[in-house]
């Protein structure tokens, strides 16, 4: 694992590499230079900015790493993809319908992201979803297009009813969506009271099954949604109200991150069975919802792993528009609109967490002795003597006798056999040994499992400067992969291999799991660190979910944030700056009193004068030092 000469290395080998191209959308790239650049949308990749300069503009504005970048064109340009997108296959496929989009507001409830959204897609007449009562208020405070929809889901009180019908009136499209038998009498009851016919729908429990992480929550087994006697029910009931006219609205939702186009046409299908027959049985519907699913590429392999899809946006309207419009002619009724509630697709590219490499952890020997120490311990010896014999023609062999006798060593210094000193010395000799092992693995025709993993086990640990609980919280809870890589030096050869550690004291509070050009691998290629010079990582494609929840792990707060807008001449206005949590803020979150704190910790210090053990002067520097701490950063600042 030696450094080795680094200028053969290409800017074309780091993309790649990391794939930049693949997973990035045509939003990330790396420019001449080797930085990553963010391009505008909408100019060719002709306008971009380095994400190098942008950390500088940060710093110069008194935000340290790591910091949560967003990027405020990408929403724009997600938000126009999507919409022109279901435009063009309505265009094409002779639909005779329409398309209205509503974003989730669970995905992302930051309140730039969702007033961004609401702003510009205005012009598409897109919506918001909302799955609970303050959901539901950011909805009714922001969205000013009286076109665009309100969806709601999710279990409901009368307030959140209230709040509704309440929206109704103002002039909303304001369409409940029923979840259980209990909400459509409620509905029933509440609009009545306050004199207003609801806007309704239902949720659908179909019975076809997704891949990818969420595909529990399909088919029988989904813990939302109505089963198909439920939904009789529940149509008889309004129909009983004299409300039946007001079901306008068939939901239903696959689940998150669906990887194959297959099984969202099987599901789009099996919907309009029951479109078809819920009109038959009198329900104007006029609406079908698909829910979200609609996937992004994590890890550039455009397959129906986890972590990726097997389709394009485009694909995807094309798909569910043809399929709609195939089922309803076949019964000669009206084409629905077409409501999606794609939230991952729309904000998962426009967030970049950026973070600086704080140190490395080697896995390397260090300088061994040209000799053993007179008289050594026989299983040192027997150490000494394998380091000496491995070869690339018995690697299997030198293996076991690596590791068999550094176990002897251990346990003879477990029992007093050998000293402090000879176990460092073996320990150093059994690194030494695994290292040359795993420089002859790839000459190995057929390599062992044992020896396939070495690497892995060898390699660095960098430690970066931010939490995975906190800003990363997918990876930790479902084994998310984020793409992620260094955003300078990429005209370099990165000649280690490493895992990432965050600044929290729990062994999850790690990055073992990449995107590689082969699949997923649990090393990142990772530059030496250079002396003096500061290495930045950046974790790509999380603008979903990961702000909400995270977690105050260690009291890790939330971190800076910032958004940018980049202009068509290539400059750069920086529109939002938020700093980070500090000490007090998280403090105050699991209900401490910073105020009483500190009033405690000087009570201590005028004792500790009074009782002699340390002067006024230094009284008075260490309450400003814990003074200064209450209001500094939670993460490590130099």
């Amino acid at each position: 694992m030696n450094d080795t000469d680094t200028q053969q290395w290409s800017v074309k080998q780091s993309t790649d590499l990391y794939g930049i191209e693949e997973w990035g959308g045509g939003y990330f790239g790396i420019n001449n230079d080797g930085n990553v650049e963010v391009r505008a949308p909408g100019e060719d990749g002709k306008v971009a900015v380095p994400l190098t300069e942008i950390i500088d503009g940060l710093k110069q504005r008194g935000l340290d790493m790591p910091v949560l970048l967003r990027i405020e064109n990408l929403v724009d340009s997600r938000i126009s993809i999507l919409n022109e997108s279901f435009a063009e296959a309505i265009k094409v496929t002779g639909y005779k319908g329409q398309y209205r989009g509503a974003f989730p507001i669970k995905v992302n409830q930051q309140s730039h992201i969702v007033e961004e959204i609401a702003r510009f897609g205005e012009r598409y007449n897109h919506g918001l979803e909302a799955g609970s009562k303050a959901e539901l208020m950011i909805a009714m405070s922001v969205l000013q297009n009286r076109e665009s929809l309100i969806i709601c889901n999710g279990y409901k009180d009368a307030e959140f009813i209230d709040l509704g019908l309440q929206a109704r009136k103002l002039g909303f499209k304001c369409i409940f969506v029923l979840e259980t038998i209990a909400e459509v009498r409620l509905v029933i009851k509440r609009s009545r009271e306050l004199n207003v016919d609801p806007m309704i729908g239902v949720r659908l429990k179909l019975s076809t099954k997704v891949e990818g992480h969420w595909a529990e929550d399909s088919g029988d087994r989904s813990l939302f949604g109505l089963t198909t006697n439920q939904l009789v029910e529940v149509m008889d009931e309004l129909r009983e109200a004299k409300l039946l006219h007001c079901l306008q609205l068939l939901h239903f939702h696959l689940g998150s991150q669906i990887p194959n186009i297959r099984s969202i046409r099987a599901g789009v299908l099996e919907a309009c069975r029951y479109y078809i027959e819920m009109v038959a049985e009198g329900a104007p519907l006029s609406y079908i919802d698909l829910g979200g699913g609609l996937a992004i590429d994590y890890d550039g392999t455009s397959s129906v792993s986890g972590h990726s899809r097997n389709y394009s946006v485009q694909e995807y309207c094309v798909d569910v528009v043809e399929a709609i419009a195939q089922q309803l002619d076949a019964h000669q009724l009206p084409h629905p609109t077409i409501v999606t509630e794609s939230g991952r697709a729309t904000v998962a590219h426009t967030s970049v967490l950026l973070f600086n490499v704080l140190d490395v952890g080697h896995f390397e020997p260090g300088p061994l002795p040209e000799s053993l120490p007179d008289q050594p311990h026989e299983q040192l010896s027997n150490l000494w003597h394998t380091l000496k014999m491995i070869d690339g023609d018995r690697l299997q062999e030198n293996y076991n006798d690596v590791i068999y006798y550094r176990d002897q060593v251990r346990d003879c210094f477990f029992r007093g056999e050998i000293n402090l000193r000879d176990r460092a010395l073996a320990e150093n000799l059994c690194l030494a040994g695994l290292q040359r092992i795993v420089s002859l693995v790839p000459q190995m025709k057929r390599i062992p499992p044992e020896l396939e993993a070495l690497p892995e086990q060898l390699a660095d640990i960098y430690y970066g400067n931010f939490s995975v609980f906190q800003s990363l919280p997918d990876s930790w809870a479902i084994n998310q992969v984020f793409p992620v890589m260094p955003i300078h030096r990429l005209d370099e050869e990165p000649t280690r291999k490493a895992t990432i550690a965050d600044l929290t004291c729990d062994c999850d509070g790690k990055l073992d799991s990449f995107a590689g050009p082969d699949g997923e691998t649990k090393t990142l290629s990772l530059h030496a660190i250079n002396e003096g010079e500061e290495y930045h990582l950046g974790v790509f494609l999380v603008g979903a979910y990961q702000e909400t929840l995270g977690d105050l792990h260690n009291l890790f707060g939330d971190t800076n944030v910032a958004s940018v807008r980049i202009n068509t001449d290539g400059s750069l206005d920086f529109v939002h700056e938020l700093h980070g949590d500090s000490i007090a803020d998280v403090l105050s979150y699991v209900e401490y009193d910073p105020q009483s704190m500190f009033r405690q910790f000087r009570m201590a210090a005028e004792q500790a004068v009074r009782d002699g053990r340390i002067s006024v002067s230094e009284r008075q520097s260490m309450l400003a030092a814990y003074s200064e701490s209450l209001r500094g950063y939670t993460y490590f600042e130099r």
